[in-house]
């Protein structure tokens, strides 16, 4: 089959694209901005980009077209597709006829930590060997690729809950059949999409209604939200942890590079790695699970644990000259920031500044939603300095006090004003789901060079 892909850099469709091409599918596609990893990705895998959306990209003999969320009327090629009457679908919907039918399909969704989460799981498979298909919104720190069609039944997938296409405003996971689900939190988000939380509980819900009854959900005590999902209806196993008479993890350091798991009074084993802050405790938690229900011994898993990386963008550490250290992470919620400022602040040497950089480019931000919850999530950062997004609908300027930090308008002034102020013993996290214009990169780049050229 002649495929082509319209969208085919963002981190789904571009996952997706790989997924066809192992099928034996000719894959082409087109998007705006192609840049690496994708890009690198799908240059690997023989797949052909073409750049912006000219109809005539668009080859005479495919035989469907896929379209991504990303995609709306108005679109050239949309257009085109439309006029000319040609098969397309969703990128979703090709995922539930094409790939995971007959499969064991573990769904991780939650407004936080899908891709970490989703990684782990598919790294505790691959350690069991079980050899699992894996599709995950990022680039995984133990795999090469963010999407593989695997050599057995099981296939994780990180399950959004952003909307399907322009013609399905569905959320996307309800494409995916799942058997076992990790629900690891629910929160407001995707202003743009959804009207308020309750309507993203309702997607929870239709999601809930597809597992079956041999399948098992997992989710965390004390997440009202999920909670409200369940009493919805629920018509499966669930398991749930973070209570000292079920399931539950102990610290054994209070940055959480090292803890144990433990059910009621038993503990099953210990897990020493590099990541740190109460969000990858849990996340591995759950992951263990999840595992578990998939046939993986706890002890196996949390042996798998211990050689975990995180996927790019998750603290990536970029530069780390023994005198400053310089992180990038995805993290674009004001719950995200915080726990991961907090996580990044329990591992730092009493003595040193943690400065926070953030691009509040979303959506959400943008409206303003997060605006009363902003400030308070950088808390555990000595300075936080910001780049005001184009069409923000508010001044984060005017909120932020100046002992805390300083906004600024552009890149440009706010790579001068860190290069200025940036001081021995400094650790400095990079936050934005976005590109942030390539300051994380360059400013890692100017302290190593700094680094070099100061004499010994």
């Amino acid at each position: 089959m002649r495929v082509h892909i319209l969208g085919i850099c963002g981190t789904f469709m571009g996952s997706l694209a790989q997924l066809a091409k192992a099928l034996g599918h000719q894959v082409s596609g087109s998007d705006h901005g192609v840049y690496p990893p994708m890009s690198e990705q799908l240059a690997a895998a023989g797949i052909e980009l073409i750049e912006g959306f000219d109809p005539a990209a668009i080859p005479v003999d495919t035989d469907l077209v896929i379209i991504g969320n990303a995609m709306s009327r108005g679109n050239p090629s949309v257009e085109y597709v439309l006029e000319r009457g040609l098969p397309y679908c969703s990128g979703p919907q090709w995922m539930n006829q094409h790939l995971l039918q007959g499969r064991w399909v573990a769904a991780v969704a939650g407004t936080h930590g899908k891709t970490s989460t989703a990684s782990m799981l598919a790294w505790i498979l691959e350690c069991a060997g079980m050899a699992p298909g894996f599709l995950i919104g990022g680039v995984p720190g133990n795999f090469p690729v963010s999407a593989r069609l695997g050599d057995s039944p099981f296939f994780v997938i990180e399950a959004d809950e952003y909307d399907t296409a322009f013609f399905d405003k569905r959320s996307k996971f309800v494409h995916y059949l799942p058997r076992t689900v990790i629900m690891n939190n629910l929160e407001f988000d995707h202003a743009d999409i959804f009207d308020n939380l309750a309507a993203i509980e309702r997607q929870f819900h239709h999601l809930v209604r597809l597992v079956p009854a041999s399948g098992r959900i997992i989710l965390p005590r004390f997440e009202p939200a999920l909670e409200r999902v369940l009493a919805q209806g629920c018509w499966s196993d669930v398991e749930r942890f973070g209570e000292p008479t079920g399931w539950h993890v102990r610290k054994q350091r209070e940055d959480g590079g090292e803890f144990s798991l433990w059910q009621g009074e038993q503990c099953l084993g210990q897990v020493q790695w590099t990541l740190n802050g109460d969000h990858n405790v849990n996340n591995a938690c759950a992951a263990v699970l999840a595992a578990r229900h998939m046939g993986v011994r706890s002890e196996q898993a949390l042996e798998a644990l211990a050689s975990f990386r995180l996927p790019r963008r998750r603290m990536e550490c970029l530069a780390d000259t023994g005198q400053v250290s310089v992180y990038d992470d995805f993290a674009h919620h004001p719950t995200a920031i915080k726990t991961t400022l907090a996580g990044a602040r329990a591992a730092m040497p009493a003595a040193g500044r943690l400065i926070a950089v953030l691009e509040p480019r979303s959506n959400t931000m943008k409206m303003g939603l997060h605006k009363d919850t902003l400030l308070p999530a950088v808390a555990d950062a000595d300075l936080s300095f910001w780049l005001e997004a184009e069409g923000q609908g508010w001044s984060l300027a005017e909120r932020l006090p100046e002992s805390q930090g300083q906004c600024f308008h552009g890149t440009e002034a706010l790579l001068a004003h860190l290069q200025q102020h940036v001081q021995s013993g400094d650790r400095v996290v990079f936050m934005s789901n976005g590109g942030f214009s390539g300051l994380p990169a360059r400013f890692a780049r100017w302290l190593t060079q700094q680094a070099e050229s100061t004499p010994s």
